[in-house]
């Protein structure tokens, strides 16, 4: 199990440097498409990526949608205004969506949304398509637009 996010600590600020890398990470890129267009090593954008995710507190190995969401929570990125209009969410949806943006596990995104295992992918998918994202950090990302997310993430079990 992954150790929870410590919010209580201040976030320290990212370098330039790092803030390039998080940008792209905003913008939807995986770590591969950030070397390819920044010219970095694969190397460097995953150490980066580590250093962003100490910067913000986060474990070692949380996903991309939790790193994003912690960015845009604590305004290190700017967010972005959705290209389109919200969907119509239902509550267990939304539930589901901040599950998403907090947790990397899949077994704690399954407890957070307050579904069975076996029922979360397919949950998902109905969420993507309902969204109209091509994947969870999209959906963190186009969330963030629609003020459909918190501005801090929750202290308790974050990460996990």
């Amino acid at each position: 199990m992954t150790p929870p996010i410590t919010t209580s600590a201040p976030v320290t600020p990212l370098t330039p440097t790092l803030q390039r890398v998080a940008q792209h990470l905003v913008g939807g890129l995986a770590p591969k498409e950030i070397a390819t267009q920044t010219g970095l090593s694969a190397v460097t954008v995953r150490q980066y990526i580590r250093d962003i995710r100490e910067s913000l507190h986060c474990p070692p190995r949380c996903k991309p949608p939790v790193i994003v969401h912690h960015l845009l929570s604590v305004r290190q990125v700017a967010t972005s205004p959705a290209d389109r209009p919200a969907p119509k969410l239902s509550s267990d949806q939304l539930l589901l969506l901040r599950a998403i943006a907090e947790h990397s596990d899949a077994r704690n995104i399954a407890i957070a949304a307050k579904l069975a295992p076996a029922d979360q992918r397919a949950a998902l998918e109905e969420l993507l398509t309902d969204t109209g994202a091509q994947n969870p950090t999209q959906l963190v990302i186009l969330a963030h637009g629609w003020n459909l997310l918190p501005a801090q993430p929750t202290q308790r079990g974050a990460g996990q």
